[in-house]
């Protein structure tokens, strides 16, 4: 399966509809009009917030991992590792917010396994940082 196909099956998977569709009205009830809204979308910007918010954990992490393979960085790695963290919850934030202004069917299909994915990321570098604090460096690079 290539990746072209491999969207396509995530655009069709419609297991996801009945609780996405609860989320996205959930968030919308809390949200829609508010000032908090528009700027978690990112309307004072001109821009959507999110796509923005993702390049800082993404950034850290990569790093991290880049890190982990020269000598003398565990430090540094770790920090790398925190700070990813920390940038990804305003980063879960405000793309649960564009999440639900979503209208499209597809889309929203997308967005939700979007999320889980990203989730499992999430636990995935918390117990990395877990591991380093706790000075099993290599069980935070590697998992083991």
């Amino acid at each position: 399966m290539n990746l072209h196909e491999l969207l396509r099956a995530v655009e069709s998977f419609d297991a996801v509809d009945r609780p996405a569709e609860r989320i996205a009205q959930r968030i919308r009830r809390v949200l829609d009009g508010s000032v908090v809204d528009d700027l978690l979308r990112g309307s004072w910007l001109g821009h959507p917030v999110h796509p923005l918010l993702v390049t800082v954990p993404i950034g850290s992490w990569v790093s991290a991992a880049a890190l982990d393979a020269l000598p003398g960085q565990r430090t540094a790695s770790r920090r790398l590792v925190a700070l990813g963290l920390g940038a990804a919850v305003p980063t879960i934030v405000t793309g649960y917010t564009d999440f639900s202004t979503l209208e499209d069917a597809p889309q929203r299909r997308v967005g939700a396994v979007h999320a889980v994915s990203n989730a499992i990321g999430v636990i995935c570098m918390a117990t990395s940082y877990r591991a380093r604090r706790a000075r099993h460096d290599r069980r935070g690079r590697c998992g083991l």
